[in-house]
């Protein structure tokens, strides 16, 4: 117990009954006053040789899985999926195994930088307090937590600016531009589901929904049902895409595409269809011409054909659009022909179809993450000395944000940024102030699932250890520094601490019907929330409004390139790293999924593209945009297109810790300004330039697991 608890005084503290229960287990809200005591010192309540379980959230991602920890005297041990929770149902992916070494990374940031908490959150009152309204800024990461309520709250109160939310996940999974086509599709904004469980055919272009899109762990499971025939037929997943990504390489056919033709194959597909079926043509199908198609797209019409049986001969269809197929100028109109397919298949809002996804129980409008061209104009407003403080917690745009876009440059004109980093990335190195949140697995909160399950979810985290370190909850500073600073700050947030906020939010729940569970009274309800993992309802709630979208025209022009390079540039989340995952040791020990590539930035080209240009394995080259260059090793990929190079993206850190630090390089350095109609930054309507640079060299390049024997052949003289 701490020091300022007795057990006695806790066990009054906890009250009677299921709830006391909870809370010895540390799942009640009453357990923020319990010191949980490391191995050395432990804790009256912790016995030998038993573990105690924790039910939370992974903060590794904006999806929201239910994590459930165990820990052993004071110490986490070991991360597992909560099987309860309906988003992943006991799963989890490598990121939410590795968060462990996030909570144990040696470089976290373990105390405020000036030294001291009751200064520190005094700079934050008087940030609040001394700058008009409208020069407080918020940027935020992508996840619609518990802290973007509380900074709403405080803005909508004050007069300040709406906080903001941005992650590279959103950018690279296109979200706007997927919001956009779900309200064409639906009749309202928000962001689409895709049964792909109960599908027998799924078209996916571009979307890699096995890797880092929307929410991964959601759509493999899904990936599994379509496998394991749940409709007593083995379902058959076809992937369009000019690189073959990791679902690509799980696919039973891989179609490499021209990049920029997405929108006039999937068209060509939905015709050639429709004359298969007979009767009258869809108008959204009408304007193209599947052999002009096939001559743009590298796509051989009798494949085009063959496809299109299927598709009008089968049940059970579902396309996808998502990733780089939507990263480009005509990203809208790839997104509202592949969803057309859908339309034509008959499977909105059935099983195995699209549904609009759910929102989350206390949610009552969908709320997206910034897009590329907000973000810009966010920027700008930085740029003009606009305002006066920035205060940033959950997102590192330094190095997430294209430098294209000036956003390092213009922290310049702030006056004063504050940042709330777990972690010694690049933007809290450009901040005057970084005042550290607790890690994930410290933390209190709840988080909105938006997309991946059939139910609506408020996911929720507890902390399932004490802080390591000096650190505070963000909500907590923010609610002290309210308090201090007075006046519309102090109204908008009138809660002793975090926890106290939560639970004023979360009891609202209280008496909805058809919950996952039910409680007489507050203090239980939020015992319950802790020890389930979140509340969910038990119904179906996902949308599927009748749509007209067979009726439309849908633009079929193929996506017009920046840049006057030889080669299209297709960037791709790394999935083993994803954008934050550099700074944990077991995450960069992972093998890539398709090159087994560790701890480097590799550039794939096609073995027939290397050996016109005289470049080899493990050789170094340029690669050259309008926007800037970036240097790494060869990788002879042959399952990519001759006039295609990909870059993962992950690496390229200049800060950020140990592990990360001057590793690789960042493919966001070679991004233009340019965006699609929905706002989204074409990062994959890119042309660029390879020089090599030098050859390679004996013990010089990239650590990866495959064997250079068995793949290239390489050493086997005369056998080969």
């Amino acid at each position: 117990m701490s020091e300022q608890f007795s057990r006695r005084d806790f066990l009054k503290l906890a009250g009677l009954g299921a709830a006391t229960t909870a809370i010895l287990t540390g799942c009640g809200p009453a357990s923020r006053y319990v010191k949980r005591e490391p191995y050395q010192e432990m804790p009256e309540y912790n016995s030998v040789g038993q573990s105690t379980y924790y039910a939370t959230t992974c903060r590794e991602c904006a999806a929201g899985c239910g994590l459930v920890v165990r820990t052993y005297q004071g110490r986490a041990l070991k991360t597992e999926g909560n099987a309860n929770h309906p988003l992943n149902l006991g799963k989890t992916c490598a990121r939410g195994q590795a968060t462990l070494h996030g909570l144990y990374n040696p470089d976290r940031v373990r105390e405020p930088s000036n030294g001291d908490w009751d200064a520190a959150i005094q700079v934050v009152a008087d940030a609040l307090k001394n700058n008009k309204p409208d020069e407080i800024a918020f940027l935020m990461g992508m996840t619609p937590d518990h802290l973007f309520d509380l900074v709403t709250d405080m803005a909508d109160a004050a007069g300040m600016n709406a906080p903001v939310r941005y992650g590279a996940l959103g950018l690279f999974e296109a979200r706007a531009t997927l919001s956009k086509a779900a309200e064409t599709l639906f009749g309202q904004a928000g962001l689409p589901f895709f049964d792909v469980g109960g599908a027998q055919v799924v078209l996916s272009f571009g979307a890699n929904f096995l890797e880092t899109w929307l929410s991964p762990v959601s759509y493999t499971r899904g990936f599994t049902g379509l496998r394991e025939a749940k409709t007593k037929m083995r379902g058959k997943l076809i992937q369009f895409e000019a690189r073959m990504s990791a679902t690509g390489g799980k696919a039973d056919e891989w179609v490499p595409l021209r990049p920029g033709t997405e929108a006039l194959v999937a068209l060509a597909i939905g015709r050639l269809a429709a004359e298969i079926r007979g009767g009258s043509m869809p108008r959204a199908f009408s304007s193209v011409d599947p052999l002009d198609v096939a001559e743009k797209s590298g796509v051989k019409l009798e494949a085009l054909e063959h496809i299109a049986e299927m598709v009008a001969h089968s049940t059970g269809v579902l396309a996808i659009p998502g990733g780089a197929a939507l990263g480009q100028s005509n990203g809208q109109a790839v997104a509202e022909a592949v969803l057309a397919l859908n339309a034509f298949a008959d499977n909105l809002g059935k099983p195995g179809g699209v549904y609009l996804s759910a929102l989350a129980p206390n949610q009552s409008d969908y709320s997206r993450p910034a897009s590329a061209r907000e973000m810009q104009e966010f920027v700008e407003k930085m740029a003009s000395g606009a305002f006066k403080v920035l205060f940033v917690h959950g997102v590192n745009p330094v190095f997430e944000l294209p430098a294209s876009l000036g956003f390092k440059e213009a922290l310049g004109n702030v006056g004063q940024v504050i940042s709330f980093a777990t972690f010694p990335d690049e933007t809290a190195a450009e901040a005057d102030f970084v005042f550290p949140d607790h890690h994930g697995l410290e933390s209190w909160g709840y988080q909105r699932v938006a997309t991946g399950t059939a139910l609506p979810v408020l996911s929720g985290a507890q902390p399932v250890v004490s802080p390591y370190y000096n650190t505070r909850a963000t909500a907590d500073v923010l609610i002290a520094a309210a308090q201090l600073a007075g006046g519309k700050f102090a109204d908008a947030l009138p809660y002793k601490d975090e926890v106290e906020f939560l639970q004023a939010k979360v009891s609202t729940l209280m008496n909805e019907a058809d919950g996952s569970f039910s409680a007489l009274d507050a203090a239980t309800f939020m015992a319950y929330f802790q020890q389930h993992g979140g509340w969910w309802k038990n119904s179906d709630a996902r949308l599927a409004p009748a749509s007209s979208i067979l009726n439309s025209n849908i633009d079929a022009t193929e996506a017009e390139f920046a840049g006057e390079g030889d080669f299209f540039l297709v960037p791709f989340v790394s999935p083993t790293l994803a954008e934050a995952g550099a700074n944990k040791p077991w995450l960069q020990e992972l093998p890539d999924p398709t090159t087994t590539v560790m701890w480097n930035t590799w550039i794939e080209i096609n073995p027939e593209t290397a050996d016109v240009l005289g470049l080899h394995n493990d050789d170094m080259v340029k690669v050259s945009s309008e926007a800037g260059e970036l240097e790494a090793y060869v990788y002879l990929y042959p399952a990519i297109r001759p006039d295609t190079i990909a870059i993962p993206f992950g690496q390229g850190h200049t800060a950020y810790g140990r592990y990360a630090e001057n590793r690789g390089a960042n493919p966001a350095d070679l991004f233009g300004v340019h965006f699609n109609e929905a706002g989204d930054l074409a990062f994959a309507g890119m042309k660029v330039k390879v020089e090599k640079v030098r050859e390679a060299k004996s013990g010089v390049g990239l650590a990866r697991l495959e064997s250079r024997m068995g793949v290239y052949g390489e050493a086997l003289g005369e056998e080969h």
